[in-house]
Formats: structure tokens, C-alpha cells, sequence
């Protein structure tokens, strides 16, 4: 795989197992590089290997006054240079290579999970970690598998360079082959303690950032109650924190570091006494003491791997781990097993009991906003998963014309139903570039942009068009729709849902950012536009309400009642509290007006599903 390749075709399914199996899969889907990058380290590495023997040649040369031998050597050790230079640089070619694409690799599964989950994600995993992951800890996952390749070179020069000396000069080779391993292997009991010395810096580094960002955001309120010095006073002992945690942590990578200088070079003041004293014996020659510790001094260099790799592991680990996490997630309990199907039909939640019939502007009222985005999210085809006596328990999948939506290909499920979250983002780019998106083709950006009553967004826009002719269509919009208010935003979002014309739309708050007269407006755009087809909406506004075909009342997770929104504002004192946001002396005032008399005050939260003024009166 070469980095123009990019990005690949299919990145695979990882194998999320554990974090050190997943940098198992990694190495081995990208075998072919890191079999080049072996090749080529190996060419560097036994190159460098070669000038100890070539330069011992030419001194013992000189010494015999051999010019014959004193050319040879020259021209090996040019030649060595030559082969020395076209690795390195294929090493590092493909190393980083090696890096980028598996970067890539990682990323792009990432960002396949992300779709496949949707906003679901952040309700699994928090969005701090997804962005860590798809940033930092992918560069150290890909610092890994880069190192692995440069790493095997390495070793397997060691054990030539060791081998070829033991029988080069075994009086001296020999102690090399003997010290190597001891050289190589020192540093491991040190890896665990620098390696959670880390991962405390690392953590404690995350939660200052997170104090910083939460601050930030919320910095106007802050000054506004007074607050700056106090959470400035947090940040501040959160980052001294970070910063003795950076200290220790470098301690021991430092003694980590001061191990890989003093043992070599008590290897080398050994072989230089011993190899001497050789030498004055006459049982070595100079030439020969100049080879072996020439290449005792080259070998340092490829012992520098071994550092590098124990490092990289120990930091790609848990950064694996932390991708594994996040990989794991499925978009339900169950694998797709329908193929070709379009469904149609009625959307049915078996878990509330929720029926959104074929081609009807259905309303859902929620005490309980955050039930509400749940449920929206369920009816996109997200199961959740709930705990059942420490065990995992599926929530039943929603049924669209009968057919369960987690059992349909994801492609199929989200042509099937659109679901439209409270806090929709834009993404920059001009106008018609935010409405070109996969749909129908029955509905045009102009029809949904006037529903969703977009008018004075257009003209803004109009006004903001670099164009001579002014076409709001083609005036870009900056990134998450600054440069609009929160209700043009918002609007601007349901158009886009809008146009793509799904079976079924699921709408969660569509018009919380508008005024009423706009509220009203939008309501019956959206009613018209989306006549025969399937609309749910998420709302408690009686505008919108009063605009839909029937509404539904869910109550701490079940549909308690249904009708129009009228009867129910009469017949269900707790829909009508959740609408009117009516107080308890409300409530009674309402009973009483109702016929109830001295019955006690009706509460929102402990009442009953109740249909009818008959039954509150034979309740009383």
C-alpha cells in the first residue's frame, strides 16, 4: 500500500479483542510493507555492519605497508557507503510510510464506526475520548508499527554482527555475543513504572484540558458571578499537577536512557582493556582489535531500537486499547440479516409502544427531554443496551412495515427513516452544497427551504453572496452556520432533512429556536410538505402540536395516551402539565373548572394514565 493510495478501499474488520491484538492485526494487514522496510533496514543495518572489517583491513594494511590491500579496503568501504545511504533512505521511505498508511487505516475505521453509530456514539463513548483517539493516540498507534520493521532490522543485525564475530575472533567476539543480550534486555523491569509514570501524566494532562475548555466555555457567566479567580486557582493546581506528574514521568525515561550510555560503555572500556592486553601478548592483532571494537561501537546504534520499541509499545498500548474501545461498539445487539429490503409501513417502538401509522404527521410528547432524544435515536434504527441483572439486555429494535430495523443493512435503515437531533450541525460550504445530499429526488431545495421558512435566511445570505447577481445559493457558509443565528441554523438544518424525503422523518425539536409566529409557519410547512409521509416530531409546543395528525404522550417510557392535541388538553392533566408547564395550584384550579371538586391537587408525576373527565371523576 503507498501513501497515493490512500485512502483504502475497505480498511478491513479489526480485531478488537484486546489493544495488543488490534497491533497485531495492523502489522499483519500491512505484512508487504513491513517486509520492505525489513529489507531495506537490513541493507542499512549490515552495511553498517561491514565497516569494522573494512576499516581493520586497511589499518592492518597500513601496518604491513600492503597498497594493494589499503585499495581494496577503500573501495569496500565506498561501496558500504553507497549501500549504507540507498537504505537509510528506503527505510525511512518505507517506515513512514509504514506510519501513514497505517494512521490511515485507523482513522478511516474510526470514521466508519462514527456513521455506522451516528450521534448515538457520544452517549457510549465520550466525544473527548473519540477526538484523542482519532488524534493522538492514532499517531503513536502508527509510531508502533513503523518502529516494528526498523526494530526486526535491527535485531537480526545484532545477531549477525555476534555471530560473525564469535567466529571472526572468539577470544573477543565471544564477550560482544555475551554482553549483547544483557545490553539489549536491561531496560525491561524499568518499562512498567516509567510506562504508568505515562499514563498518570496522560491522565492527569487530560482532565487540566478539560477543566481549561470547560472554562473557557463558560467564561462569560463566570465573570459575570465572579468566578474567574476561583477556577483560574483549579487550573492552576491541575496544571502543577500535570507538571509533577511530566517530571516524575521523565525521571524514568531518563534512567532509562542513562542505562542504554553506562552499560555500553562499560562494555567498551571492558573490551578495550581486554583486547589490549591481547594484543601485547600477540595473541590478536591490531587490525583485528580495531574490527571488533569498531563493531562493538556500531552496535550501539542498533541497540537504540530496542529503547525506541520498548517506548513505542508501551505508549501505543493503551492507545490501542483505548481504540478498541471505541471499535467494539455495534450499532446494535444483532448483525444485519435482511439484504435488498426497503421497508415501508407503520414505525413501532415495541419498547414504549409507540406507533407512528404510514403517512401521518405523528406528534410525541415527553416529560423528560433526554428520554426524548433517546427515543428518537431508537427510532433511527439505535438500539440501546440496557442492564438486566448485571447482564446485557437488548432493547426490543423498532419495526418499520414489520421489519426490524437492526436487521437491515445500515445503507437501507437510514434511506428508511431520517432522524433529525436537537442540536443538527452545519458543515461549511456554500448553500447548495449543505442541500446536495442522497434523497428522492421528489422533493426540491426550493420547496423544502420555503417550508422550513427560510426566506429571511436567504436573503442574509443574498446580501452576503460574494456574486454579482447576489444568488443565495452559492454564498458560503462558515463552519457549524456562525455567522446565523441559532433559529436560521436551525431551520436551515430541517430543510436539509427536508429534502432528502426519507419513509419516515423523526424530528427532535425542530422548532425550539423559532418564535411563535415563525413556529406556527414552520408547523405547517412541514405538515404539507410531508403529506403521505411518514413525520414523527419530538415536541411539546402546542403550535406544532395542534398541527399534527395525532400526538402521543410517553410517560417514564410508555405511551399512556393518544389523540388529537386538543382532547388532550381537556382529558390528560399530565400532558397538560408537560404543554402548559402549568403549576400544582394550576393543576387543581383545572380540576375544579373540570367538575372534580374537592379532589386532591393532580400531580404530573404520580397521576395515572387516564382517558377522560369520567375517569378523574370516578378516581375522585
Amino acid at each position: 500500500m503507498q501513501i497515493r493510495d490512500l485512502p483504502y478501499s475497505d480498511p478491513g474488520d479489526p480485531d478488537v479483542r484486546s489493544g495488543p491484538r488490534f497491533l497485531f492485526w495492523l502489522g499483519r494487514n500491512q505484512l508487504g510493507g513491513q517486509l520492505k522496510s525489513l529489507s531495506w533496514g537490513l541493507l542499512h543495518q549490515l552495511g553498517i555492519a561491514g565497516l569494522p572489517l573494512t576499516v581493520g583491513l586497511a589499518v592492518q594494511a597500513v601496518i604491513d605497508r600492503s597498497g594493494g590491500r589499503l585499495a581494496l579496503a577503500g573501495g569496500l568501504i565506498v561501496a558500504l557507503g553507497v549501500l549504507i545511504a540507498v537504505g537509510d533512505t528506503m527505510l525511512h521511505r518505507t517506515a513512514v510510510t509504514n506510519w501513514i498508511t497505517a494512521a490511515a487505516r485507523v482513522q478511516q475505521l474510526l470514521a466508519r464506526k462514527t456513521a455506522e453509530l451516528g450521534s448515538a456514539l457520544t452517549r457510549r463513548v465520550a466525544a473527548g475520548e473519540v477526538v484523542a483517539v482519532s488524534t493522538g493516540d492514532v499517531e503513536k498507534i502508527g509510531w508502533f508499527v513503523e518502529a516494528l520493521s526498523r526494530f526486526a532490522a535491527a535485531a537480526t543485525a545484532l545477531v549477525v554482527i555476534c555471530v560473525g564475530l564469535a567466529i571472526y575472533l572468539p577470544s573477543l567476539g565471544l564477550v560482544v555475543a555475551l554482553a549483547m543480550p544483557v545490553l539489549a534486555l536491561a531496560v525491561l523491569p524499568l518499562l512498567p513504572r516509567a510506562t504508568r509514570r505515562a499514563d498518570e501524566q496522560r491522565e492527569k494532562a487530560g482532565k487540566a484540558t478539560e477543566l481549561a475548555s470547560d472554562t473557557v466555555a463558560g467564561l462569560r457567566v463566570l465573570r459575570g458571578i465572579g468566578g474567574e479567580e476561583l477556577f483560574l486557582g483549579r487550573y492552576r493546581r491541575a496544571s502543577q499537577e500535570v507538571r509533577r506528574a511530566a517530571v516524575r514521568s521523565a525521571r524514568m525515561w531518563a534512567l532509562i536512557s542513562a542505562v542504554q550510555v553506562l552499560l555500553p560503555g562499560i562494555l567498551l572500556i571492558s573490551l578495550v582493556w581486554y583486547g589490549a592486553t591481547l594484543a601485547r601478548d600477540g595473541r590478536v592483532d591490531v587490525g583485528q582489535l580495531v574490527t571488533v571494537y569498531s563493531a562493538a561501537t556500531l552496535m550501539l546504534f542498533p541497540l537504540r531500537h530496542f529503547e525506541e520499541i520498548a517506548m513505542a509499545y508501551s505508549f501505543s498500548r493503551p492507545s490501542a486499547q483505548r481504540a478498541v474501545r471505541v471499535l467494539s461498539l455495534h450499532r446494535s445487539a444483532q448483525e444485519a440479516t435482511v439484504e435488498g429490503v426497503t421497508p415501508t409501513g407503520d414505525l413501532y417502538d415495541p419498547a414504549t409502544g409507540l406507533m407512528a401509522p404510514r403517512g401521518q404527521f405523528t406528534a410525541v410528547v415527553c416529560g423528560d427531554p433526554d428520554e426524548a432524544g433517546r427515543l428518537a435515536e431508537r427510532l433511527g434504527g439505535h438500539a440501546e443496551t440496557g442492564e438486566d441483572d448485571g447482564e446485557a439486555a437488548a432493547v426490543p429494535s423498532v419495526l418499520l412495515g414489520g421489519v426490524a430495523l437492526d436487521e437491515i443493512p445500515l445503507d437501507a435503515a437510514r434511506a428508511a427513516v431520517l432522524v433529525q437531533d436537537k442540536d443538527p450541525v452545519l458543515l461549511s460550504g456554500t448553500l447548495r452544497e449543505l442541500l446536495d445530499v442522497p434523497s428522492s429526488g421528489l422533493v426540491t431545495a426550493d420547496a423544502a427551504l420555503e417550508a422550513a421558512q427560510c426566506g429571511d435566511v436567504l436573503s442574509a445570505l443574498a446580501q452576503a453572496s460574494a456574486d454579482s447577481d447576489g444568488d443565495p445559493m452559492r454564498t458560503r457558509i462558515t463552519e457549524r452556520g456562525r455567522s446565523l443565528s441559532g433559529g436560521q441554523r436551525q431551520r436551515l438544518a430541517l430543510a436539509r432533512s427536508l429534502v432528502t424525503d426519507p419513509e419516515a422523518l423523526v424530528l427532535d425539536e425542530p422548532t425550539s429556536a423559532v418564535d411563535s409566529h415563525t413556529e406556527a409557519r414552520v408547523a405547517a410547512g412541514i405538515a404539507k410538505l410531508r403529506q403521505g409521509r411518514t413525520t414523527v416530531a419530538f415536541a411539546s409546543s402546542p403550535l406544532l402540536l395542534d398541527a399534527a395528525d395525532r400526538v402521543v404522550l410517553v410517560h417514564e417510557g410508555t405511551v399512556v395516551a393518544v389523540g388529537n392535541h386538543r382532547d388532550l388538553l381537556r382529558t390528560e392533566p399530565r400532558y397538560r402539565a408537560v404543554v402548559t408547564r402549568e403549576t400544582d395550584d394550576e393543576a387543581a384550579a383545572a380540576n375544579a373548572v373540570n367538575g372534580v371538586g374537592d379532589v386532591p391537587v393532580l400531580k404530573s408525576d404520580d397521576v395515572p394514565a387516564m382517558k377522560s373527565i369520567e375517569e378523574i371523576e370516578e378516581r375522585a
